[in-house]
């Protein structure tokens, strides 16, 4: 089975490259992170610019192995900007009667780069690209 690569921008290179990926929890969602990554979360709390998610649900530095002690990971970012998604209008309907509800809704994000994943000690962070 060929080894899978989640993220194209963050695709390891080379014969000692380590796939590093992490599972975080954060605004009721489930996300698959790795150094380098950018994405686009519900709007939380955060400090200075920093964040930091350390409800990590699993963590791996090898391809198909996962860490059995997780009380150690912690993974951090820094926020790039705030925004809105687009706007998801919800329609009610009462065939019949009369009744009809039209309403939007824009949910706030704010976009993280995830700089450093700390497993059990050890810091993996983003790789600079090779030129």
């Amino acid at each position: 089975m060929a080894a899978r690569h989640f993220n194209a921008a963050v695709e390891p290179s080379g014969p000692d490259a380590v796939l590093l990926y992490a599972v975080i929890r954060t605004g009721g969602k489930q996300y698959l992170v790795s150094p380098g990554e950018r994405l686009k979360i519900e709007r939380t709390a955060h400090a200075d610019g920093a964040i930091e998610f350390s409800d990590v649900i699993a963590a791996s530095t090898e391809d198909g192995k996962f860490e059995s002690d997780l009380s150690g990971v912690k993974v951090t970012g820094t926020v790039l900007g705030e925004g809105r998604f687009d706007k998801i209008l919800v329609f009610k309907l009462k065939r019949k009667k009369q009744y009809k509800k039209m309403q939007g809704h824009r949910q706030g994000f704010v976009e993280v780069k995830i700089n450093e994943i700390v497993v059990n000690g050890k810091s993996f962070k983003e790789e600079p690209a090779a030129e």
